[in-house]
């Protein structure tokens, strides 16, 4: 399976409640039976000799187990009810897109897996709990209850992170902090510091483009509907080179593909078949939502979502939407440095094989201001912080085209603000924040 795929699989398991749980159930059954089979051979080590192992009857072993595994799967249901409660209040909070981050928290998922998996194991131990008026031989795994009891107190604890932990989890603070991180890291992973070609390679690669590429070209139509999550590169690479092909791309990660839109430019045309066909569209990863995987722009938008929320006269909370904007002024600071890949890829042999849809610095920062600008047009505190922002990003900058969108953006918030802001002295602090800007990118 490809890396991309694979990449895939694991972020929707990632992002489940389902797949950490029932792997530490797995190992609880594992467990069970390994210390079963110790009990049977008599081998309990120095836990005997410490005096720690349990030397109850067959009544005792089966109340303690039975206790444990009864209230593991109470508190279980508990803090499944909590973590639904947490999730609805991050939703209206925060944004139903947000919540993939809240799906994602392994905390909450071995908290989970801790009770299921010590309720399966105390099940699993209580069935071979056997009495003299069982009619088999008595057999109480002093072992294997003892290491139950182990699990019991190690919940416990479990259950104290889990209440110090859902607190913190929504909290607007933590959850701004991990949309930063996950755009740091996304930024990291897409855009290496030194990647594709320069800009007056760009140029020189265009002319290589065939002349007749339009009219000599067949489009490929998607096969289905959906967000585009991913692109197999490879794959794409491999086919092109295999056929002989130059493929334009339609659509970059992120963006919504309609089922029978255009979604491959192939050239030559004549080469297109049932087949080829298919295998392009296999080289697309379509899903019913947007990831970071291959997305620069969605941890972006988690964080102008929440701006925007809190801007909302139903929140009103200017102190959450500067945060954000603050987080957003260290992603763009980062961007600006880096160096955007060519549109342009060529294969081992220096053919122009794959043509991308680009993403821009431009983009990205419209992505970053324009609704937070648009929104919070008439809140003096939002506006002076855009523009400060602005006035931080602005030395990072290593061109002109970038100074220029930043100017851009500048402009409309000060013209923005003096339509809305009727305050004069507020309107001068907006003026002085938006010529400190200027200055910063000249």
């Amino acid at each position: 399976m490809d890396n991309t795929k694979l990449s895939k699989v694991w972020d929707s398991l990632h992002s489940s409640y389902w797949f950490v749980p029932t792997l530490m159930a797995v190992v609880a059954i594992a467990l069970a039976f390994i210390m079963l089979t110790l009990d049977r051979a008599g081998l309990s080590g120095p836990i005997e000799g410490l005096g720690w192992l349990y030397t109850g009857g067959t009544d005792g072993a089966r109340a303690v187990l039975s206790a444990v595994a009864g209230s593991m799967i109470t508190v279980a249901g508990t803090v499944f009810s909590i973590t639904i409660v947490a999730l609805q209040l991050a939703s209206s909070q925060f944004g139903p897109r947000i919540l993939r981050n809240f799906m994602q928290d392994t905390g909450n998922q071995i908290v989970l897996g801790t009770f299921i998996a010590t309720f399966t194991y105390c099940l699993l131990v209580l069935r071979t709990i056997r009495g003299d008026g069982d009619g088999y031989d008595r057999f109480v795994p002093q072992l294997s209850v003892t290491f139950g009891m182990v699990l019991a107190i190690a919940s416990i604890g479990v259950l104290i992170y889990f209440i110090h932990h859902a607190s913190t989890l929504i909290q607007a603070s933590h959850v701004i902090s991990s949309v930063s991180a996950e755009l740091e890291d996304t930024i990291e992973r897409l855009f290496p510091e030194k990647i594709g070609h320069g800009l007056a390679e760009q140029k020189r690669q265009v002319v290589e483009i065939p002349a007749g590429f339009n009219s000599q070209a067949c489009p490929i139509k998607a096969s289905d509907s959906g967000y585009l999550q991913a692109i197999e590169d490879e794959k794409l690479m491999k086919i092109a080179r295999k056929h002989k092909l130059l493929l334009r791309l339609k659509y970059r990660p992120g963006k919504f593909v309609v089922q029978d839109s255009d979604l491959v430019i192939v050239w030559p045309g004549e080469r297109v078949n049932r087949k080829l066909t298919e295998q392009l569209n296999d080289a697309f990863i379509l899903g019913n939502e947007r990831t970071e995987q291959q997305d620069v722009e969605f941890p972006i938008n988690q964080l102008v979502e929440i701006a925007i929320r809190a801007i909302s006269p139903s929140i009103n909370d200017p102190f959450t939407a500067i945060r954000c904007i603050d987080r957003l002024s260290v992603g763009l600071s980062h961007l600006a440095q880096r160096d955007f890949p060519s549109p342009q890829r060529y294969d081992e042999d220096n053919i122009l094989r794959v043509i991308v849809e680009p993403v821009t610095f431009a983009e990205l920062t419209d992505a970053a201001f324009n609704q937070i600008r648009q929104y919070g047009s008439s809140d003096v505190a939002v506006t002076i912080r855009l523009l400060e922002t602005i006035a931080a990003i602005a030395p990072y900058t290593r061109n002109n085209r970038d100074r220029t969108v930043l100017l851009r953006h500048a402009n409309m918030i000060k013209n923005g603000s003096h339509e809305r802001v009727a305050e004069e002295f507020d309107k001068k602090d907006i003026e002085e924040r938006y010529q400190a800007a200027v200055r910063a990118l000249e």
